[in-house]
């Protein structure tokens, strides 16, 4: 959170009177909004998505629900960055990410996702527009992506990346490698 709001591959939106589900193909889990009226619990387990409460909205009142918006708060655990470029989330992890979701008016095909994080790493709110497009077929077809999270590796505080090659590598800039005060040198 909150590059899964990305929407790259698929993603499938299951409504139910208490929840409202985002099932997403290019993540191992999917989100889960609860819209039955809770509040926030005192304690949270950190995960990937974060703790999401949301309501839906009648904004023009002609008697149905047209925007979901949302609320995403942690604590959220793993490297966290706002998106590809790795700029990181603070690490004091009171990330808070609202949500407002709907269908454009102009063509049923189109939904909208109105992205603000709130983040101490940022000198204001940071608010950006996701749009997804409808497959309109009744029966679409899912690829098969396989995206392994195992590469994220903590070591210590720091976490860093397993390369493709199966070296240990940075997630930022001028990072320092783990301490290998237990390793032996081998000559080469």
């Amino acid at each position: 959170m909150p590059r899964v709001t990305n929407g790259y591959g698929e993603i499938e939106f299951v409504v139910t009177p208490n929840t409202t589900h985002i099932l997403i193909r290019h993540i191992d889990d999917d989100r889960r909004i609860f819209t039955d009226g809770r509040s926030w619990p005192d304690d949270l387990d950190p995960t990937f998505l974060g703790y999401s409460i949301g309501q839906w909205i009648d904004t023009d009142g002609d008697g149905r629900y047209d925007v979901l918006q949302v609320e995403t708060r942690g604590p959220f655990k793993g490297p966290r960055a706002f998106d590809g470029s790795g700029l990181p989330l603070h690490a004091d992890n009171q990330t808070v990410v609202k949500e407002r979701i709907y269908i454009d008016k102009d063509d049923p095909n189109v939904a909208h996702d109105e992205v603000t994080v709130i983040d101490h790493a940022l000198t204001r709110p940071w608010t950006v527009m996701k749009n997804y497009r409808r497959n309109p077929n009744p029966r679409p077809r899912w690829t098969e992506e396989n995206c392994s999270e195992n590469n994220h590796i903590a070591v210590g505080k720091e976490n860093y990346m397993l390369s493709s090659d199966g070296f240990l590598m940075p997630i930022k800039k001028d990072q320092a490698p783990p301490d290998l005060r237990y390793f032996k040198r081998t000559r080469r």
